[in-house]
């Protein structure tokens, strides 16, 4: 007997029928779902006041919450990178949002003239993906969302790294638009050579900045959550899936449809700001500032639970780990106010920095009997741990012998598994340490233990995090042998990049 789901969301229907929960080989689905510039405190299971999450932290009552998990950089194209690669951004290609589309020929739609090439410095062509070794172990995959993996027509687009199907922005800058003149679109099942732009030609009829944009209509992360829940609804049981859903929401600009979300946090925060715009940076003027924002993050909470309710219907959710986090610390750009929100969850420091604010970030993983509900761990974590743990949990055995490239003297792979952590089972590794670099404010974090350094323009700081949680007290000169220490893991983990340069610390 078939049970029916109707989903309503941007005119998209959807008719959901049961299928069997397992495949063939009874190996899990996996769902990657990561947002943009969510703070380790904007969502209620880690204490936000103001925001309402309901649908995020059911996710964290039936699963495990994570306190102390970091993402791969303090912004997004190195973030993302490290979680693709298993590699942290001192080994990593991708260590900064380097752009390839200033200087490039302009094309025209409708009344906009726009780049021809837009995005971002390219993963590794001779380095393994996720997204690789999911496919080569007979998962269908998909990327919904921001790519921000390589720039149109290079060596990284999801095309050629092992994607089925991609539905989003390939350039984070033009992610800078919630109403964009186009997005990009790869279909392997519809025949698509290569990562080709969809024109939305309800929006070029307007222009990208000033007030007659925001009677632009398609509005980005709607369409994208469409195509994701369309994805979905595909899946038959009988082929394993790996999807990741990288939402741009709560990245800035605030805008989004004006309807019953932002009706309700506008009654909230009736005394509320404005914002003037940045249009150098597609950021378009913002009423209701405070209102937007809460706005975003439910809009994202109201997708989790839509993406949760399909899988149940379809009799997938048992056997589908759901993985919630966000891919770096809470920005201020575009008239955010991460103070107003206490965004840090008391941790100091947003997007672009090394302190805890910028990398920490929420975690959760839900796997209905497997992962204990409601449970909550302080295990060390960071983005690159992410590879490892796939490869555990699907049955990959040895991953860094099978994929490691023979032709390159070293092909770091820096993660340790956490399926012990996740599944309650001795045998869980520690990490000496986390490694983070970062060279647009030329800064290294380093997490060892309870010690954290952050290293800017080549000065160390010290902190001891078990006592001084928001990095106030510097107290590096009082513990000269760990400053020693987290010094030698700095010039051991390292590796130089003409593109990325950082300063070290000195030795002496």
């Amino acid at each position: 007997m078939n049970h029916s789901l109707s989903i309503l969301l941007g005119g998209l229907t959807l008719s959901v029928g049961t299928v069997q929960a397992r495949n063939a080989n009874g190996r899990p689905n996996i769902l990657y779902i990561m947002c943009d510039d969510m703070g380790y405190g904007d969502l209620g299971c880690y204490g936000q006041p103001y925001i309402q999450t309901p649908h995020i932290d059911r996710l964290a009552h039936e699963g495990m919450r994570f306190t102390q998990a970091y993402a791969g950089s303090p912004v997004s194209a190195p973030s993302r990178a490290s979680m693709m690669t298993g590699q942290h951004t001192g080994h990593c290609e991708v260590r900064g949002n380097r752009e390839y589309w200033p200087g490039k020929p302009m094309v025209t739609y409708g009344i906009n003239r726009e780049y021809s090439i837009t995005g971002q410095h390219p993963l590794d062509a001779e380095h393994v993906t996720v997204t690789e070794i999911m496919k080569d172990n007979g998962y269908t995959t998909a990327v919904f969302g921001k790519w921000a993996g390589g720039y149109e027509g290079s060596v990284s687009t999801p095309d050629k790294r092992g994607v089925d199907e991609f539905y989003g922005y390939i350039c984070q800058f033009q992610a800078h638009l919630y109403y964009p003149n186009f997005l990009n679109r790869y279909s392997r099942a519809l025949g698509d050579t290569c990562v080709k732009r969809e024109v939305l030609q309800e929006n070029v009829r307007y222009p990208i900045f000033g007030k007659d944009y925001f009677k632009r209509t398609q509005y980005s992360a709607d369409l994208i959550h469409s195509e994701a829940l369309k994805w979905i609804s595909q899946q038959d049981g009988k082929q394993p899936f790996f999807g990741m859903l990288t939402y741009t929401l709560p990245h800035a600009e605030l805008a989004q449809p004006d309807d019953s979300l932002m009706e309700r946090y506008r009654r909230k925060f009736f005394t509320d700001k404005t914002w003037g715009g940045q249009e150098g940076s597609r950021y378009n003027p913002s009423d209701h500032t405070h209102a937007q924002f809460a706005a975003m993050i439910s809009r994202l909470d109201c997708y989790v639970g839509e993406i949760m309710e399909l899988l149940r219907q379809k009799g997938l959710d048992e056997n589908t780990i759901v993985i919630f986090t966000s891919d770096n610390g809470p920005h201020e750009e575009g008239g955010a106010d991460p103070t107003f929100f206490g965004r840090d969850g008391k941790l100091r420091g947003l997007k672009r920095q090394c302190y805890e604010g910028g990398i920490r970030v929420p975690f959760i993983v839900r796997w209905p009997g497997k992962i204990q509900a409601g449970s909550v761990s302080d295990h060390l974590c960071a983005f690159y741990d992410l590879m490892p743990t796939f490869c555990d949990l699907i049955g990959v055995k040895n991953y860094v012998h099978k994929y490691s490239n023979r032709k390159k003297d070293v092909d770091y792979f820096d993660g340790l598994s956490i399926a012990p952590t996740l599944l309650g089972l001795p045998g869980q590794q520690q990490h000496e340490f986390l490694y983070w670099e970062f060279n647009e404010t030329n800064q290294i974090g380093v997490r060892m233990g309870d010690w954290k350094m952050v290293v800017k323009k080549g000065r160390p700081f010290l902190y001891h995090l078990a006592n001084d949680l928001h990095e106030d007290h510097d107290v590096a000169d009082q513990y000269p042998e760990v400053v020693k220490r987290m010094k030698e893991v700095i010039h051991q983990q390292h590796t130089p990049h003409p593109l990325f340069p950082v300063t070290l610390p000195a030795t002496n």
